[in-house]
């Protein structure tokens, strides 16, 4: 099915066709939903030793008992969980609730008001701020911005990560940029690795920004891979050292999609005079975390080698779901103009771009057919997709069979959406 090529006699032929498809579909009274990244409940099973595992053992091994208030840094052995999954020092973790997304809106909420580095440091000296968002990407990161009325201000997303040779002459030309969001590793929503090059240049941006520039290192899929030999994402923090940027960039981690996404633990890794300034926000509004889930996860995950061990049995309950999902697209418009995508290897979604001014409607006719999926636009700043092209297709939670369902529903949602707008053009 090559649209451009067609004739009108063919276009209609196909639109009634499909449209008779369509219809069958509706009357089936479909349920099912593919909107959201989150763990199916087989994979939140596999995190059930979590209950029990400390049989009356509160005791941290540096002697603190876990069930009182302080520790507003994080416990030892919680440090070095963080440590282990974002490949840095533990010196430089503090350990968090159960929410990264949390400890995000913090850190934001404190640069923006009160200043990491002392009150003269606060973004809202400085007039209207602006943060640089890579797009597609995630939707809740524009909703922090939005929050705070920080002005987003979209970056193309290559297939190495952002286009770093806009995001520079960005920087360079306008002072009230003060960030930007990386989803470095299985970026949300395309898969994307940031290559290493592209990492070395964001570790370098802190000496071409002024002193207040923070990127939010979001890396939430740093050990999600799907594959045996997975890309490696290089150290952002190893970089910066090089260039002596340590203060540019707030990297952040947490467990959601490890053990129990709703109760897991969170992680910031950050130079020493960041991190200062975030603990005397913090001060101001908790005497500490919850440090009996902290030492419940350090002990069910104890090193390096249990985490990876556990994250294959992730990967092996995600793997048919992803590949009901690519398997549908390359199926359908392997061989049409009707559509483009990534096979991620990693994280949890599958980005897939429709032809111009057609993700909206594509989403509609889903949605009245029963299949929900994210908001078209959902991945870009304000909600707004300048080409109306990008869905996004999150397989964790149904089942292999209800995926492959949605995934049918899916193709002919597209291909209608498709010729119908053609059919308009001609």
């Amino acid at each position: 099915m090559q649209l451009d090529q067609a004739t009108q006699e063919q276009l209609r032929q196909w639109e009634s066709e499909l449209a008779d498809e369509y219809e069958a579909i509706v009357k089936q009274n479909l349920k099912l939903d593919l909107t959201r990244g989150k763990p199916s409940a087989d994979q939140l099973d596999l995190s059930d030793a979590l209950d029990g595992i400390l049989k009356g053992d509160y005791k941290a091994a540096d002697g603190t008992d876990t069930r009182n208030y302080g520790g507003l840094d994080g416990l030892p052995e919680a440090k070095e969980l963080g440590a282990n999954l974002m490949g840095v020092s533990a010196d430089k973790v503090l350990v968090g609730g159960n929410s990264s997304l949390t400890l995000m809106f913090q850190m934001m909420l404190t640069a923006h008001q009160f200043g990491l580095t002392g009150p003269d440091s606060a973004w809202k000296n400085d007039g209207d701020v602006k943060f640089l968002c890579p797009v597609p990407g995630y939707d809740r990161h524009h909703t922090v911005c939005e929050q705070l009325g920080i002005t987003m201000v979209p970056v193309p997303m290559t297939d190495t990560g952002p286009d770093m040779d806009k995001v520079e002459e960005l920087i360079k030309d306008d002072p009230r940029i003060k960030g930007m969001w990386c989803v470095p590793k299985y970026s949300n929503p395309t898969g994307v690795v940031y290559s290493d090059e592209t990492v070395e240049r964001i570790a370098a941006l802190g000496k071409i920004a002024g002193p207040n520039f923070r990127v939010f290192w979001d890396n939430a899929y740093a050990v999600h891979d799907l594959v045996d030999n997975p890309p490696e994402l290089a150290c952002i923090m190893k970089a910066c050292e090089t260039f002596g940027t340590e203060d540019s960039v707030l990297q952040f981690a947490s467990t959601s999609k490890i053990t129990f996404a709703g109760s897991g633990v969170a992680f910031v890794n950050a130079s020493q005079a960041n991190l200062k300034g975030f603990k005397e926000f913090l001060g101001t509004c908790t005497i500490g975390p919850d440090k009996v889930n902290q030492i419940r996860h350090s002990r069910f995950l104890p090193d390096r080698a249990a985490l990876m061990a556990h994250m294959k049995k992730h990967a092996e309950l995600l793997k048919p779901r992803f590949a009901a999902v690519l398997d549908a697209l390359d199926k359908a418009f392997g061989d049409t103009d009707l559509g483009q995508w990534q096979e991620p290897k990693g994280g949890y979604f599958v980005s897939f771009d429709t032809r111009a001014g057609c993700a909206k409607e594509t989403v509609r006719l889903a949605s009245e057919a029963g299949v929900k999926l994210t908001p078209a636009g959902a991945t870009f700043p304000y909600g707004e997709d300048p080409e109306d092209r990008n869905i996004r297709i999150a397989p964790s939670v149904p089942s292999v069979d209800e995926v492959k369902g949605a995934m049918k529903v899916f193709v002919v949602c597209v291909k209608l959406a498709s010729v119908r707008a053609q059919l308009g053009d001609q």
